[in-house]
């Protein structure tokens, strides 16, 4: 009878470590999966972030701003006008190639220079040139002009006429004049001296022309 008790006891102490057995390994089973997190360090680099949308630049006028030295609030329609059919004029870039012109244009009258004057102006100023150097070679004088500088060169008046455009510079710039005779004595003026000299210079430019250039179409004194 011992025997038999103790032999139930071994049975039910073997079933007991079979089903813990069982229990225990389910257990490990059901358990979710370990989630990986990311280990935090004080040196690792922030973690990347789409970029915030940029805000866009507000749109450039369509006319560029035309307050800038050089140009009076009275040509403003005008230049308006130019700007709005050739968007490549520029009032400063202009200013800088009139002053270059207006020298230019001295220098090849001076010394009587018919084809530079014939590329820098167009036929009627020509001609105007052309007639004084003419009567200034019958005369046997000579011209021994220097430009000594341009003080200010600022748009006076502008305007477009169809596809042609018309720009009126006044000019005031010191100018030593000297007239020369046949044998080189002097019978006015004088180099020490530079005198104020005041000119309104009209250039114009058919702006549906290939050619760059503008031309000196009209002087006058200012």
């Amino acid at each position: 009878m011992i025997v038999e008790i103790v032999i139930l006891a071994m049975v039910a102490a073997f079933l007991g470590l079979r089903l813990y057995s069982v229990l225990g390994r389910r257990a490990e089973h059901d358990e979710p999966p370990p989630v990986n997190r990311p280990v935090h360090r004080p040196d690792a680099p922030p973690p990347l972030r789409a970029p915030a949308p940029r805000a866009e630049a507000p749109a450039r006028p369509a006319v560029p701003a035309l307050e800038r030295p050089g140009f009076p609030p009275n040509a403003e329609a005008g230049v308006r006008a130019i700007v709005a059919a050739d968007r490549r004029f520029d009032v400063s870039a202009f200013l800088e190639g009139a002053k270059s012109a207006y020298a230019m244009i001295l220098e090849a009258f001076w010394r009587g220079d018919k084809d530079e004057l014939a590329q820098l102006c167009d036929k009627d100023v020509y001609d105007g040139f052309v007639a004084a150097i003419d009567a200034r070679a019958a005369a046997g004088e000579v011209l021994d002009n220097r430009l000594i500088r341009i003080e200010q060169a600022t748009i006076d008046h502008a305007d477009l006429d169809g596809t042609t455009a018309r720009v009126r510079v006044r000019f005031v710039a010191d100018i030593a004049t000297v007239t020369r005779n046949g044998e080189g004595q002097v019978v006015a003026g004088s180099l020490d001296d530079a005198i104020e000299s005041r000119d309104l210079w009209t250039f114009s430019r058919e702006l549906t022309s290939r050619d760059p250039d503008w031309l000196l179409d009209e002087t006058d004194e200012g």
